[in-house]
């Protein structure tokens, strides 16, 4: 038995895959990823693949970047991890001016945490927490978006609205009022209906990634913005997939001048290298929670690995990155080009509908039968192609490192149309 045979034999008998039915799985040879390069993955056969969703939509600056592998090394050599319950440390309290520092104008307060979702609760329980020490107690709701995707903890669920991957926990969530992505009159109607009782809207600003790279109308985001203030709600842009470069400048919020409440990142903080998330948030909520200990003010949440001194190191050396290789001005040129060839594979007979913002595609080859499992088909033809793609069910997602160059962008855009067409040329004739 080969290495890679013993690996494979390994991970199906041990492994329980995310967003991944086993079944299927256990039907398939698992490729196993042994090292990156730049914007390339090898398998430990040494075949190459562009990594075409960034990794999960984290990766920036590519694999195995000098800079951020020095920057864990040193970091490694002082101290691997220390709590943040009680102490603290250089790396996170460097990194949280650093943040600050390019946050939107109000940002002022960083809480530690180690994912998306962790980001996104945390939020949830600091907008509820705040108005009942402020004597609100009334506002006890949260208004998200139809197709809303925050991650995977409960608090974060309940204000999901992908029913495929929501459904069936509905027992367990909190009820949340939803409302129409892109539709201002609707969201007023909403937040006039329940007046006072309303403690935030959650929103993914410009692009719901995981609904299907649904984008927003230009002023929706300032819109939701100037209601939410309307009515005395806060505002939570959860920046975890559209942070860092990825909708064409450092935060999606600054694309129509928006400051919120709450600022949720996770993914792109480290440049994909490590986890790390951030709740960011204002003076004034912060001012919300100071009180003397019997006033039980206290935000009584955290996480063992909160602030983890190598992935603030990694994160520090992340923003250094963006900063020398002016990563989202080299970025420009490059979303010229990915419109540009979107809008020749917006007129492929077998294309519905393609949906981006700076370098966030999603490429929706409408409804099939989803036993035929399309966007399967899409990844399986594009890895024999030398290409690593992640669907969301029939809609082809897009998100390389931004770290890639035009010519590997084509040959990315390439493989996609080249896949797409083998894909649906091997559907059954009736389909």
């Amino acid at each position: 038995m080969t290495d890679a045979a013993h690996l494979n034999d390994l991970d199906q008998q041990f492994v329980w895959h995310p967003f991944t039915q086993q079944q299927g799985w256990s039907e398939e040879t698992p490729l196993m990823i042994e090292r990156g390069e730049g914007v390339y993955l090898y398998d430990v056969d040494g075949n190459r693949y562009l990594d075409g969703t960034s990794s999960l939509w984290c990766n920036v600056h590519g694999h195995h970047h000098p800079v951020l592998d020095a920057a864990a090394k040193f970091q490694f050599d002082k101290v691997a991890h220390s709590t943040m319950l009680g102490l603290s440390h250089p790396g996170a309290t460097e990194l949280a001016a650093r943040l600050i520092e390019i946050a939107p104008e109000g940002l002022r307060r960083v809480f530690y945490s180690d994912s998306g979702s962790t980001a996104a609760e945390i939020a949830l329980k600091m907008a509820f927490q705040y108005h009942q020490q402020r004597g609100d107690t009334a506002r006890t709701r949260f208004v998200r978006m139809r197709e809303a995707y925050h991650g995977d903890t409960i608090g974060s669920v309940s204000v999901g609205g992908i029913d495929l991957f929501h459904a069936t926990y509905k027992p367990l969530l909190f009820e949340t009022l939803a409302a129409e992505p892109g539709d201002a009159a609707q969201m007023e109607q909403l937040l006039s209906a329940h007046e006072g009782e309303v403690a935030a809207v959650i929103m993914e600003p410009l692009v719901q990634g995981a609904g299907g790279m649904i984008v927003h109308p230009e002023g929706y985001l300032r819109a939701v913005r100037e209601l939410c203030d309307q009515h005395g709600v806060l505002l939570i842009c959860d920046e975890v997939a559209t942070g860092f470069g990825r909708t064409g400048t450092m935060f999606a919020v600054e694309r129509e001048g928006v400051s919120p409440d709450f600022m949720c990142l996770a993914k792109g903080i480290t440049g994909g290298y490590l986890p790390l998330a951030a709740t960011l948030t204002t003076e004034a909520v912060y001012e919300g929670f100071l009180g003397a200990p019997a006033e039980g003010k206290t935000f009584f949440h955290g996480h063992t690995y909160t602030g983890n001194p190598i992935a603030c190191a990694v994160a520090l050396a992340n923003l250094d990155i963006f900063r020398d290789e002016r990563t989202i001005e080299a970025l420009q040129p490059k979303i010229e080009l990915l419109d540009r060839r979107l809008a020749e594979i917006a007129e492929m007979p077998s294309v519905t509908e393609v949906r981006s913002r700076g370098v966030m595609v999603g490429i929706d080859l409408g409804e099939h039968d989803p036993e035929l499992r399309l966007g399967h088909r899409v990844t399986r033809e594009a890895r024999e192609r030398g290409a690593m793609i992640r669907p969301l069910s029939e809609v082809i997602v897009l998100m390389p490192p931004l770290a890639i160059s035009e010519a590997e962008l084509t040959d990315l855009l390439d493989i996609c149309v080249e896949s797409i067409t083998a894909a649906l040329a091997s559907l059954p004739t009736a389909a």
